[in-house]
């Protein structure tokens, strides 16, 4: 008798599905993922899709933090060096205005306070890649210019007045630069147009409650500087602050997402391993089934 082609064609069919699961199996082993592709499990595959949108995301932010803490970095270096510029003009001024100095003492103190203003002058034009840190959102113009032809001389601001910004991952939004005139002041109370003016009074001989005026102002210049640089050494805290907290987010979401489509490498074995046993149980089955009918056509 024949074997029953319907429970042949079952078996067959079965051996098929048992050599499907091993391949899978042994592909899930080998990469780890219980999740490769959609149809693996939808909804799993949707939520790795939506947490690999956070991760990209992260990632961003982190990439721009780090150039942003880089130019805040730059910023918080110059603005100290002006510090060190403006702090000596400031003794030299002091002494100017003590009155025990001659016309010549006068013009030498002059001489270093202009030397010192340039320098001030090339500090406020700082560049870093390529754009000027203080010119606000003209980052390819030199905030300051200074014309030596008046008495005394005119410093002029071509920034604007935008500042930047940056937005974490969790929508806070971070200010990261302040345009020149907000850091060194604008006109003659300046901290440009007051070394001016302190460089036209020591030329001149101007008395030294003239000069001591200048020292005075020059420190209140001095003050408000540093009030600037303090607040962006508050932003370069937040901005490294918020970077670190999002690295961790970033770890804890990956963590998240390995277990949402990650395999159990030891049940995924014995899976495997159960399932070449039945695949070779009905290879047999099959085998035995062929041998049968061909025995039973011989005879």
């Amino acid at each position: 008798m024949r074997a029953d082609p319907t429970y042949f064609n079952t078996v067959v069919l079965s051996l098929n599905n048992a050599m499907k699961n091993s391949n899978d199996l042994a592909a899930e082993l080998s990469s780890g993922l219980r999740v490769g592709q959609l149809s693996d499990d939808p909804a799993a595959a949707t939520q790795s899709l939506r947490l690999d949108g956070q991760i990209s995301a992260i990632d961003t932010y982190v990439q721009t933090a780090s150039s942003v803490s880089s130019r805040l970095q730059m910023m918080d270096s110059t603005l100290g060096e002006v510090v060190s510029q403006v702090t000596s003009a400031i003794s030299l001024a002091v002494g100017a205005a003590n009155g025990t100095l001659n016309g010549a003492n006068l013009q030498t103190i002059a001489q270093q306070v202009a030397a010192i203003r340039d320098n001030v002058l090339a500090l406020a034009n700082t560049s870093y890649q390529g754009s000027y840190l203080f010119s606000g959102s003209k980052g390819d113009t030199a905030p300051f210019t200074l014309d030596t032809t008046s008495t005394p001389a005119v410093a002029a601001y071509n920034g604007d007045s935008n500042v930047q910004t940056i937005v974490t991952p969790g929508g806070q939004k971070i200010q990261t630069s302040l345009p020149g005139s907000t850091v060194f002041g604008s006109g003659s109370t300046s901290m440009l147009g007051v070394l001016n003016q302190l460089v036209a009074d020591l030329t001149s001989g101007a008395p030294t409650a003239i000069i001591s005026a200048d020292s005075s102002a020059l420190t209140n210049a001095l003050g408000n500087l540093s009030t600037q640089r303090s607040f962006l050494n508050s932003s370069l805290s937040t901005v490294e602050s918020t970077s670190t907290y999002a690295q961790t987010q970033e770890a804890q979401i990956k963590v998240q997402q390995g277990q949402m489509v990650s395999s159990d490498p030891a049940k995924v074995a014995t899976d495997l391993k159960a399932n070449q046993t039945q695949y070779q149980a009905l290879l047999s089955v099959i085998t035995t089934l062929q041998q049968d009918d061909l025995f039973r056509h011989l005879q």
